[in-house]
């Protein structure tokens, strides 16, 4: 009898979850405890382990489904023997502990002499296999990326790789299939048998949808969204909805930070093993700011407002999966050593979807860096139940009047987006002002003054 891959809980609120990527593909030998599949929540992706050792028999739902916790993702057949190719135990542990994208390539050197229930399996349903291991030096194909393949007929080695550990990526079929078009009529996206003029609810992941009546690179790929960004999305929206949102404005002479920093830079990098950056000073002066202003700090919670004597300040990161705020706690307590320690690891995290929803859990207040992708100005959206979040951007010179003559400095916008609800133009305006006041003058960041 099979073991079945069922969706563990993820929390207390959480129901529904989105397949993602599959670390072992249908055949491969799955150790006690090995990581099988990554399983995205709203909040962070979690790995659900084999509760037995045995063979990946049957896929049930692809990357990119959705499930609802307890659901049977995919059976295991305990009765197979690992193969010789597939390693030795102390190989399995060293995957397991590389990141989950090791572990994918790792997991395509297995050999392909399944148990005869396998065997009987396969037969009646071909899994997509990887085009070859990176052991080999090959690529590594994905899963949507396979599909795209076997639908216009290419081979994976035509394809340029551009995904981490050279997996072949979805993206990348698109983007060749977009190159090829004048040259080759393979490369043009397969058509239904129906004419088919708007997308529906109901087409599959990845689909690609064509209109009889338009020319074949006329398409249109439908992708569910997935768990983070239809959270985002939500929350976003109900921002909007709730609060009465305002902004406002301000600009800082950045010199004498960069300054500093310059200095002291590389006696910092070598005491503390991390880069001092701009978000440690932001950080520690937006504290300063919460202390005067407390109610920036603050929320609304039914009809009461609900002031804090802590500072969980949250520091939007741009993950694999989109847009992530993890909490630096207690950050009035931190150093900037502590503070640049942190959004670092919690940066790694995001990026290769490691996130935890204790790293995401509560937060007073918000600081958005734009200024990192080039952004000018912004006015960004408070992260309820919050009532503020601060919109950094990218510092330019420009020229500005000094002591009555015009000189060139490093520039730098700043916003400040709250709920009027709570927060008054008046101590809106004295925060921004603070803020400014302290990162123009850093030793005031050392003093408290």
């Amino acid at each position: 009898m099979g073991v079945e891959l069922k969706v563990p809980s993820a929390g207390e609120s959480i129901t529904e979850v989105q397949i993602g990527q599959w670390l072992k593909k249908t055949g491969d030998w799955v150790e006690k405890d090995e990581e099988v599949v990554d399983i995205e929540t709203d909040k962070a992706t979690i790995q659900l382990v084999a509760p037995e050792a045995g063979t990946l028999t049957n896929i049930l739902k692809e990357e990119g489904e959705f499930a609802n916790v307890g659901d049977i993702v995919g059976e295991l057949d305990p009765s197979g023997e690992p193969s010789q190719s597939s390693g030795s135990s102390d190989g399995k542990q060293e995957a397991k502990a590389e990141s989950s994208a090791q572990s994918s390539a790792s997991s395509t050197a297995t050999a392909s002499t399944p148990a005869p229930a396998e065997k009987k399996s396969e037969e009646k349903k071909p899994a997509p296999q990887p085009a070859a291991s990176q052991a080999d030096g090959e690529k590594i194909v994905m899963p949507a990326a396979q599909r795209l393949l076997e639908e216009h007929g290419l081979d994976p080695s035509q394809v340029p790789a551009t995904g981490f550990g050279g997996r072949l990526l979805k993206e990348d079929v698109l983007r060749y299939l977009e190159e090829k078009k004048p040259a080759s009529t393979s490369a043009q996206p397969r058509k239904p048998a129906a004419s088919t003029s708007m997308v529906s609810s109901s087409s599959a992941p990845g689909q690609l949808i064509t209109d009889e009546g338009l020319r074949g690179d006329r398409y249109e790929e439908v992708t569910p969204m997935n768990m983070l960004r239809r959270t985002v999305a939500r929350r976003l929206v109900s921002a909007q909805q709730t609060a009465a949102l305002l902004t406002t404005f301000n600009e800082i002479d950045m010199s004498s930070v960069m300054e500093l920093r310059g200095k002291y830079k590389d006696t910092f990098l070598k005491k503390y093993g991390v880069k001092l950056g701009f978000m440690s000073f932001f950080t520690k002066a937006t504290v300063e700011a919460l202390k005067q202003f407390p109610l920036v700090n603050a929320e609304i919670r039914d009809e009461n407002i609900v002031q804090r004597s802590y500072y969980d300040v949250g520091i939007a990161i741009g993950g694999g999966k989109g847009l992530v705020v993890p909490i630096l706690r207690n950050a009035e307590r931190l150093s900037f050593a502590a503070i640049e320690q942190q959004i670092g690891d919690f940066a790694v995290k995001a990026r290769d979807n490691k996130i935890q929803r204790e790293d995401l859990a509560g937060g007073t207040f918000t600081i958005s860096n734009g200024g990192v992708y080039g952004s000018l100005l912004s006015t960004p959206i408070v992260n309820p139940p919050q009532s503020g979040i601060l919109g950094l951007h990218t510092i330019q010179e420009r020229p500005i009047a000094l002591n009555g003559q015009v000189v060139i400095r490093p520039m730098m916008y700043v916003a400040l987006t709250y709920d009027h609800r709570i927060v008054d133009g008046r101590e809106a305006v004295g925060f921004l002002r603070c803020i400014k006041d302290n990162m123009e003058d850093p030793a005031r960041l050392f003093l408290e003054v």
